[in-house]
């Protein structure tokens, strides 16, 4: 489940840059609860059971150490210092075989009910479940951050590149008179702003086909997009 924050520019946008107050780091025990509570404010379109809670993340620690990347600011939203951290977002996933010939499947069971208990660190794709960003650190290239963090972290790994789902958020405007796949199809073309498709676009990803009842999502038929960003270094 990829679904980032919108990142559109604004001339007129005069907030801070906190680029040096947000820290991508390995998540750490502290992080849990608080990521808990990002999963309900990024996603209250879908169903509780899609959303992963603080013994997931706990668990993922154990299970692969750079599971869960977390973006950690040390600034509030206006720029003045805070005086302990927060959690603001969130790039998630593990190492997995992915069967493009095959590539229906749900969101639940890719990851385990949320254990990432399929995670392999021979597997040759890293499988993204999340990237989220609070709504206060919106728009400050902070979901870009996250894809890059990911990135570097299949580039060190040697894998092939991103394969994910995605939530299609800006369905719900324009679904009365277009069918998901127009919908998707016009955003791909540039025509139409999703705010997660669009950044994904924007970061590299390629749409390679529709996942349907991918997850709980009613905003959009439970249809997400198969997303894939193949490392372009990538050596066999």
């Amino acid at each position: 489940m990829s679904t980032p924050a919108p990142e559109q520019s604004n001339p007129d946008d005069r907030r801070p840059d906190l680029a040096g107050g947000v820290r991508i780091v390995p998540s750490e025990a502290w992080h849990a609860p608080h990521l808990e509570a990002l999963q309900v404010t990024c996603f209250p379109d879908l169903g509780p059971q899609e959303l992963m809670r603080a013994e997931h993340f706990l668990r993922h620690r154990e299970v692969f150490a750079e599971a869960d990347l977390v973006a950690e600011a040390h600034v509030a939203p206006s720029g003045a210092p805070l005086g302990a951290p927060r959690v603001v977002g969130l790039g998630s996933g593990f190492f997995t075989d992915f069967d493009f010939d095959h590539p229906d499947h749900t969101f639940r069971d890719m990851i385990d009910d949320g254990w990432f208990g399929h995670h392999d660190l021979d597997g040759a794709w890293y499988y993204g479940a999340d990237v989220s960003v609070h709504p206060d650190y919106r728009g400050r290239g902070l979901a870009r951050r996250l894809y890059d963090a990911r990135k570097a972290l299949v580039r060190r790994h040697g894998k092939r590149g991103i394969v994910a789902g995605g939530a299609l958020p800006g369905y719900p405007r324009y679904r009365d008179g277009l069918s998901i796949e127009d919908y998707v199809a016009r955003v791909v073309a540039g025509e139409l702003f999703d705010p997660t498709l669009t950044v994904q676009l924007r970061n590299g990803f390629a749409v390679e086909g529709l996942l349907r009842g991918y997850l709980e999502d009613h905003a959009t038929g439970d249809c997400a997009t198969l997303i894939v960003w193949r490392d372009p270094a990538f050596a066999e």
